[in-house]
């Protein structure tokens, strides 16, 4: 009689504990996939700002029509790469992808302002001031929130690795994220060089 209710004490502890780690690694998932929202909001705000600085741009910068059109080009492949990457942020290829689609649209914009800088009348321009500013702030809000994306991420990994969670999460298919990095290459943290 003792040993069945030591038995049954020990299973239900067991089962308190199995519960608990499931419900922190649900609850950890969901604030990653908060954090993530988070970035997607700063991302959406700095996609409806790109068309609105290549227009500007585009009065001033007429003989830089290819760069316009790439700008264009890699801002669309971006919001295609962080639609797939919003709907499950734990997708690693998913989230990879948005990173380079990230990467490539900071290279175009970069070349785009390193541009601008051989147009005066443009970077006078108070609508291009006030995008340009208004871009800044964005990529800042980028910044912070990646840092939050991160953090979240760190501690969900973590938690899957930690034994005994570990077998909870493999058990529940609970899969380790990747953190958002620089994927550029040290070519593509170069100055860009202008020449005309």
């Amino acid at each position: 009689m003792v040993s069945t209710i030591i038995l049954i004490a020990v299973f239900s502890l067991l089962l308190f504990w199995a519960v608990g780690a499931y419900n922190r690694l649900v609850s950890l998932r969901n604030q990653l996939k908060n954090a993530f929202a988070q970035i997607d909001i700063q991302l959406k705000r700095r996609y409806d700002l790109i068309p609105n600085l290549v227009e500007t741009a585009r009065g001033y910068m007429k003989h830089e029509r290819e760069t316009l059109e790439a700008v264009i080009a890699a801002r669309n492949h971006a919001v295609t790469a962080n639609t797939k990457a919003a709907v499950d942020p734990a997708d690693n290829s998913a989230v990879k992808q948005l990173a380079m689609a990230e990467g490539e649209l900071n290279s175009t914009l970069g070349r785009m302002f390193a541009l601008s800088e051989a147009y005066p009348d443009l970077k006078a321009n108070e609508n291009m001031m006030q995008l340009t500013e208004e871009l800044t702030s964005t990529e800042n809000r980028i910044a912070f929130a990646r840092q939050g994306y991160n953090d979240n991420a760190m501690e969900y990994n973590i938690s899957l690795e930690q034994f005994p969670v570990s077998i909870i999460a493999g058990m529940f298919a609970f899969r380790p994220v990747e953190m958002l990095q620089a994927t550029e290459s040290p070519e593509e943290r170069k100055a860009v060089k202008v020449a005309f």
